[in-house]
């Protein structure tokens, strides 16, 4: 095992097993055969073709789209075959800045493969040899990597709020850090993956935060979704995602570009130029 095989397991999918999700001819997801199948029994909302699933052509607008989808979804919960419902919606659209086309329940996300984003806040204090990064211990009831080693603070971007806002909301609740300290956080870097789960087709794009924290700072956990927080050296770090997969797949992505951006990671490494192609590199769609 090592920090390249970290990088891998978020790159891994098959896409002969999807098709593509198209809303007015417009590519903005990929669904996998399993819901594909499910989705014929509503044809009103949707076309489901050997090639293709697309959005019934009737529905113009984005909230006569977000309306039909959402009552699809809704069914699909009650029998069973979508769970974790979250009552929060994400945007379905080609690119982060481009206008939006319906909403959808994130729940939802992985089935249909549609492009989603997150705040990834790192939190460390010290410099050079004396930095420390903040590891969290994700809370046993997640329903995403229960128990898992974690970031600071970390979330979706849900539909209608700004990423500062999201990231300030985040690290109060996830950390206890308030909205005047985490406004210090700097955008640093962006990490992308495309991988097949359980729930579907993982295709995100997560902004990347670092946060220097004050040395006397201890996160405290609001929400209820951290069981606990410790203060690592960076070579512990290191060393704990090279050996082991126990932190969340997403966050060791995000960890391993903070290594490598900060010096602990250094060109002299072996795999120091495949893991930056990786980082930097989904598969091909």
């Amino acid at each position: 095992m090592s920090l390249l095989d970290r990088v891998r397991h978020c790159m891994r999918c098959d896409m002969a097993r999807f098709r593509p999700f198209l809303v007015d001819a417009m590519r903005v997801g990929w669904v996998g055969d399993e819901i594909a199948d499910l989705l014929r029994a509503f044809p009103a909302t949707f076309g489901v073709t050997v090639d293709a699933v697309r959005l019934a052509p009737g529905l113009d607008g984005f909230e006569a789209r977000s309306a039909a989808v959402d009552a699809v979804l809704r069914q699909l919960h009650e029998q069973g075959a979508l769970t974790g419902w979250r009552d929060e919606s994400y945007a379905v659209a080609p690119s982060f800045h481009a206008p939006p086309l319906l909403r959808i329940e994130r729940a939802a996300a992985p089935a249909f493969g549609i492009l989603t984003h997150s705040v990834h806040v790192i939190g460390y204090c010290g410099r050079g040899e004396a930095m420390r990064l903040w590891i969290a211990r994700r809370s046993l009831s997640k329903p995403v990597g229960p128990g898992k080693l974690d970031l600071l603070a970390n979330g979706g971007q849900p539909i209608g709020m700004s990423l500062r806002d999201n990231l300030c909301k985040e690290c109060w609740e996830e950390a206890g850090v308030p909205a005047d300290l985490a406004g210090r956080a700097r955008p640093a870097s962006v990490v992308d993956y495309l991988f097949e789960g359980q729930r579907g087709l993982r295709n995100e794009v997560n902004f990347v935060f670092d946060l220097e924290l004050p040395p006397n700072f201890m996160p405290t956990n609001v929400d209820g979704e951290v069981e606990e927080f410790a203060l690592w050296p960076l070579a512990q770090v290191q060393e704990r995602l090279a050996e082991s997969d126990d932190f969340l797949y997403d966050a060791a992505l995000g960890l391993i570009d903070f290594l490598i951006r900060h010096g602990a990671i250094r060109p002299e490494t072996p795999d120091y130029l495949p893991l930056i192609h990786g980082l930097r590199s989904r598969p091909r769609e």
